[in-house]
């Protein structure tokens, strides 16, 4: 079952002048999509224009699925100065109306997972990188919806943080979500992805598992997924 499909024949910032063209692809229940490609490429603006923040687009994005809810994940973390981590949690949950009880037994179990239950009752905004980001993981992954669009989330994590994220991504597949995730870090995505969609220049130029991309890129079988970003982009 496809749970986000997008269909974009151009998206930018300004009228009349698109940054991304004929972007195309869909993710299944259940898949881990990566998106890649070089620093300008179009994956920041694709990210947008899915989640709806630009006005200048032609085109259709569905966020599918039983619930129709999608949890995003941002590179940099979005936090507010007087808000103790906890208070960021509640705001989070009362937008998707999870009560009391959901709310502290999906919570206190990512906290501990995270290893933040003991700031519960600090601010974020004065806490360190990693900390942030673990942060907004936690929001994510609390919410529990049927697609996350995940935006750099290697970035700041130690070792031990992104086995924990890593390991969620796996339940949350098992349990039928769908992942969108940009990222740089290929040789994880390489290991971890189902499939992949590979934008240069504001447009695809390569998408499917693997072995598609490679074949796509005119590689050998046993190429990485470095090389096949080396080729086409």
């Amino acid at each position: 079952m496809t749970v986000l499909k997008a269909d974009i024949h151009f998206a930018g910032y300004e009228e009349k002048k698109p940054v991304i063209r004929d972007i195309g692809f869909e993710v299944g229940a259940g898949e881990l999509v990566g998106l890649i490609g070089p620093n300008g490429a179009g994956k920041s603006t694709t990210i947008k224009t899915i989640l709806g923040l630009l006005r200048h687009m032609e085109g259709k994005v569905q966020v599918l699925g039983d619930n129709g809810r999608y949890a995003y994940v941002p590179e940099q973390p979005v936090l507010y100065e007087y808000m103790t981590l906890w208070e960021h949690l509640e705001l989070a949950a009362s937008a998707y109306e999870l009560n009391g009880p959901q709310l502290a037994e999906r919570a206190e179990a990512l906290l501990r997972r995270f290893r933040l239950s003991d700031a519960r009752d600090q601010y974020p905004v004065k806490f360190s990188k990693g900390m942030q980001q673990k942060t907004m993981l936690i929001i994510g992954f609390m919410l529990e919806p049927d697609v996350y669009i995940v935006d750099e989330p290697f970035v700041g994590l130690d070792p031990r943080a992104t086995r924990d994220f890593l390991e969620l991504l796996e339940s949350e597949r098992k349990r039928g979500a769908g992942i969108l995730m940009s990222t740089h870090v290929l040789d994880t995505a390489e290991r971890i992805c189902s499939r992949f969609v590979l934008v240069n220049a504001g447009t695809v130029v390569a998408t499917g598992t693997l072995d598609e991309v490679r074949e796509q890129a005119g590689l050998a079988p046993d190429a990485s997924l470095f090389d096949c970003f080396d080729a086409l982009t």
